[in-house]
């Protein structure tokens, strides 16, 4: 066994057996569950250095995207933190299960699993530290640990993570305080639908001081995992909930309410993990429906049927289109639809004669939101900062890569009409394939969760929600309508074509005779949302006793939210005759809870707005 030719048969059995090693070593790493921690902010857009904004003081955050993959087009799927967390827990589009509206907490089937659970499944120690506001009921054993004290560090040893940290030091209420500045309100650049106010200037300098805070926090975060050797096995993701948070952002699904920062450091040891490279800048529409697919991939896990996105760690996978929504917030209702791909905005304005610029209590709680709403009052704002507070077009294109601030409308522009009509069909497609629940009522759908699931009636036959889009799209885009056309649709008894006929005609401001008439004798035979809408089609139309006549009435209803659906008619009126008093007086003096409830946040506003000129008329 000492000749060469038994040193050379031992050296090459000892090479083999090295290399069968490599081989099963490297299996292993391959195979290695990475740990993963989402480090959430809140009502932030890209306000960072790494983004370009050369007035940001972000070193921490900056740091990692240069380590990190940035991503230039990553959105909230919701201006808004509820529905926008609904999107993220379920991987299923809010109004696909009818929690599209800002803290409607309706019940979705229990066949639906929350990622947390998934993942604890699958092995892994999960911690949400410690926000939830997931606009339906709670899960709370979904999760290894839910609490304020929660953290990676108390899980067994050898078991993998998924973490939260929430961070709040962005959120919009930091701007609802006396603070003094420290950035410079001189070096501020507002957005140009801002009106220049000392208030407004002082509202974007606060926001950068907590920006730096924030930075400071995710700094100690990166530090606290490399001192325990953490940073090289953990994949982080940086990313705020929605946009935000300065006046007319937050809340609203424009390019500034939706487009968030979005960072993800993925360490050389599970590089396979993704196709993208350390500082690399990612252009691809990326929405917060393909975070739970992404986790899935990453774990290794399969991804479950329920979840409608996409993991967006590979280019084999980029998308194409992003969506968005927004429904009620808080006392101010709405309805919008979005998509983009990256280069254009294509938006419906489901209520398009009704103003962004709506009265919330807690928006106009910013001195900056103050002053803005005050200078157009006083007649001190151009066109683009009065825009806000005008009605809108049913249709709009932007290019927001021209035009971010989405100031010029191109949806009439025949030149982009290829363009227009791919992402229209593109958002159509949508609505239907995911089963847009945002044409059922509010108070409709409250009616339903009470006796069964949401998400049964839209996905049953008796939702028609492709004759309501066809309805809809006919006549809003249409300067003439044909009432008598419309009106024969009541015959349906379907109360949602009911109340889109209504809605429509309160749209129009130039109704004839019959259809007057008409409205009249039905103001009373239809469910009150419908009637709510056609007594604002009423005044539209000169028929203001009408009008206030019904919604006097309503104000005594029951349900909340028929309530406030009145309120918010009564909120856009010029004036109000003094008859409405002391019932707006007595829904103003409700006991404060923890917050004030939405009615009387409205009958608060109605008052101070009309405070010396309440109308004796009836």
């Amino acid at each position: 066994m000492n000749s060469p030719i038994s040193f050379i048969i031992i050296c090459l059995s000892f090479m083999f057996l090295q290399a069968c090693k490599k081989d099963k070593n490297d299996h292993q790493e391959n195979t290695v569950q990475p740990n993963i921690l989402w480090i959430v902010s809140e009502d932030n857009s890209p306000w960072l250095g790494a983004y370009g904004d050369t007035l940001a003081i972000t070193p921490n955050l900056d740091r990692l995207a240069s380590n990190g993959i940035l991503f230039t087009n990553a959105y909230s799927n919701a201006p808004v933190c509820a529905p926008s967390r609904n999107t993220l827990i379920t991987g299923i589009y809010s109004p696909t299960l009818g929690t599209q509206h800002m803290r409607s907490t309706y019940a979705i089937p229990d066949s639906i699993q929350f990622y947390p659970k998934l993942l604890k499944d699958a092995g892994y120690y999960t911690t949400n530290n410690f926000k939830r506001d997931y606009n339906t009921p709670d899960r709370l054993e979904e999760w290894s640990d839910y609490s304020k004290t929660s953290s990676y560090k108390n899980r067994p040893e050898g078991v993998p993570f998924f973490s939260i940290i929430n961070l709040h030091d962005t959120h919009e209420s930091k701007l609802h305080r006396d603070s003094i500045p420290k950035t410079p309100t001189d070096h501020i650049r507002l957005y140009p639908y801002h009106p220049d106010t000392p208030e407004m200037r002082s509202d974007y300098a606060v926001y950068y001081d907590r920006l730096q805070d924030l930075d400071t926090k995710v700094g100690n975060i990166l530090n606290e995992l490399e001192k325990e050797n953490l940073l090289e096995s953990t994949i982080i993701f940086y990313y705020s909930d929605h946009g935000g948070a300065v006046a007319g952002t937050k809340r609203y699904a424009t390019q500034q309410g939706l487009n968030v920062p979005l960072i993800v450091r993925v360490p050389e040891k599970f590089k396979h993990l993704t196709t993208y490279q350390p500082g690399e800048k990612v252009n691809q529409p990326v929405a917060f429906i393909d975070f739970p697919p992404t986790l899935m991939q990453l774990a290794g896990i399969s991804i479950p049927d329920q979840f409608q996105g996409t993991p967006f760690l590979s280019r084999k996978n980029e998308k194409k289109l992003a969506f968005g929504f927004a429904g009620r917030m808080d006392e101010h209702m709405n309805m919008v639809r979005t998509v983009t791909d990256g280069t254009y905005r294509y938006t419906r304005n489901y209520t398009p004669n009704i103003p962004y610029g709506g009265y919330l209590q807690t928006l106009w709680k910013s001195k900056g939101m103050q002053s803005w709403h005050q200078a157009y009052l006083d007649n001190a704002t151009n066109d683009t900062q009065s825009q806000f507070f005008k009605a809108r077009d049913f249709e709009e294109l932007y290019d927001i890569k021209e035009d971010p601030f989405q100031l010029k409308n191109l949806a009439k522009d025949t030149t982009l009409s290829t363009i227009k009509t791919k992402l229209s069909k593109a958002l159509t497609d949508w609505q239907i394939k995911n089963r847009d629940a945002g044409f059922i009522p509010e108070a409709m759908l409250q009616q339903i969760d009470t006796e069964g699931l949401i998400f049964t009636y839209t996905h049953s036959k008796e939702y028609p929600l492709e004759r309501v889009l066809n309805l809809v799209e006919e006549n809003y885009n249409s300067d003439t309508i044909l009432p008598d056309e419309l009106f024969k649709n009541f015959e349906s008894n379907n109360p949602v074509i009911n109340f889109w006929i209504a809605q429509i005609l309160s749209t129009k401001n130039n109704l004839d005779f019959k259809s007057l008439v008409t409205l009249k004798k039905r103001l009373y035979d239809v469910k009150p949302y419908t009637g709510i809408v056609m007594a604002k089609a009423l005044y539209e139309n000169n028929e203001n006793k009408y009008a206030y006549d019904y919604l006097y009435t309503i104000l005594d209803h029951k349900e909340l939210i028929i309530r406030v659906q009145a309120l918010n008619v009564l909120s856009q009126m010029q004036e109000i005759p003094s008859i409405f008093m002391p019932k707006l007086t007595k829904l103003a003096s409700k006991t404060k809870d923890r917050k004030d409830p939405y009615d009387k946040r409205l009958a608060l506003y109605i008052l101070k707005k009309n405070t010396n000129k309440i109308s004796d008329n009836n």
